[in-house]
C-alpha cells in the first residue's frame, strides 16, 4: 500500500489513550510489573486490513519494549479467523494498550474492507469511488487514509484545498456564474467544483466552465442526459454523481459514464471489523 500515513497520526493515538487510560489503568495494576505476555490478534472476518501503524503506535506510547510483528499490511486482504498479528512485551503494557489499539484497526479496517466492496462493483468502467468529508471529528485522515487502502480516492480533505459550490453558496453569490467567478478570483489554482440539482444547473455550471460538476440525487436517466451534456459541451467538466448512493446502485451509476461516485457512507456509516486479541 503506497498510501501516505497521516502527519498527525501520533496526535490522534496519544488523545485516544488519554481518553482510555486518564490517570491509569487501575485493572493492569492487577498484573505484576514484571510480567510478561505474548497475545495474537485474530480476524473473525474476511476483510481489508488497515490501520497497523495506528497499532503500533498505541503499545509503542505506552511501552516501546511492546512488538509486533504483523502477517499482513494495510491494504491486503485477510481470511476470516486469519492471525493478523502476534505481540510481546509486558502483560501490562498489552493489556492496557489492547482496546485502544484494536479501536483503530477495527475502525479503519472497516473502512478500507466498505471502499472495497464499492470499488469491486464497478470494476470494468472508468469510474472511480470518492469518499467525503462525513468522517468522525478527529480522525478524517485516518479514514481517508483507509478508504486508499480499500482502492478508493480521496475528495478534498477540507475547506482549504478545493472550491466546491452549494446551493446556499448559489443563493447568497446570486448564480452559478457568480460563484464561480468569486471562486477563481478569490482562490487561483484551486479546482472548483459546483453541486446542481438539474440539467438546467448543470448547463449553467459548464457555461460557468467550473473543472466538476456535482450530480446531486440525479435520477439515472438524468444522469445519462447530463454525461450527454457534458460531453456534447465546448468545456466538458467532470462529473460526480452524489447522494443515495448504495452498494446495490452504484454499479448501475457508474454506467451511466460518470467520472466520480462520491459515497458518504465510506466513512459515516462505520461497520467496525470483528477483531479479537487473545494471550497465548
Amino acid at each position: 500500500m503506497g498510501a501516505r500515513l497521516p502527519d498527525d497520526l501520533r496526535e490522534q493515538v496519544s488523545r485516544a489513550l488519554r481518553e482510555d487510560i486518564g490517570p491509569g489503568d487501575v485493572t493492569a495494576k492487577l498484573i505484576a510489573p514484571d510480567t510478561r505476555a505474548r497475545a495474537r490478534v485474530l480476524c473473525r472476518e474476511s476483510a481489508i486490513l488497515c490501520g497497523t501503524a495506528w497499532f503500533d503506535e498505541s503499545f509503542r506510547q505506552i511501552d516501546p519494549t511492546v512488538q509486533v510483528r504483523w502477517n499482513a499490511a494495510d491494504g491486503e486482504r485477510v481470511a476470516a479467523n486469519a492471525t493478523l498479528c502476534e505481540l510481546e512485551g509486558p502483560a501490562r503494557a498489552i493489556l492496557t494498550g489492547e482496546r485502544t489499539a484494536l479501536n483503530f484497526l477495527q475502525l479503519l479496517s472497516g473502512t478500507a474492507t466498505t471502499t472495497a466492496r464499492y470499488v469491486q462493483a464497478v470494476a470494468g468502467t472508468a469510474c472511480r469511488i470518492l469518499d467525503t468529508r462525513k468522517t468522525l471529528p478527529g480522525l478524517r485522515t485516518a479514514q481517508k487514509y483507509a478508504v486508499l487502502c480499500g482502492g478508493g480516492q480521496n475528495h478534498r480533505m477540507g475547506l482549504y484545498d478545493m472550491v466546491l459550490i452549494k446551493e446556499n453558496h448559489i443563493a447568497a453569490a446570486g448564480s452559478i456564474a457568480a460563484a464561480v467567478a468569486a471562486a477563481r478570483a478569490a482562490a487561483p489554482g484551486l479546482p472548483v467544483e459546483v453541486e446542481t440539482e438539474n440539467l438546467d444547473e448543470v448547463a449553467a455550471a459548464l457555461a460557468a466552465r467550473c473543472d466538476i460538476i456535482m450530480l446531486d440525487e440525479f435520477a439515472p436517466a438524468d444522469l445519462e442526459r447530463a454525461v450527454a451534456l457534458n460531453r456534447a459541451a465546448p468545456h466538458p467538466a467532470r462529473l460526480e454523481a452524489s447522494g443515495g448512493v448504495s452498494l446495490e446502485r452504484v454499479a448501475a451509476i457508474a454506467a451511466t459514464g460518470v467520472d466520480f461516485i462520491s459515497v458518504g457512507g465510506l466513512t459515516k456509516h462505520v461497520q467496525a471489523v470483528d477483531l479479537s486479541m487473545r494471550l497465548i
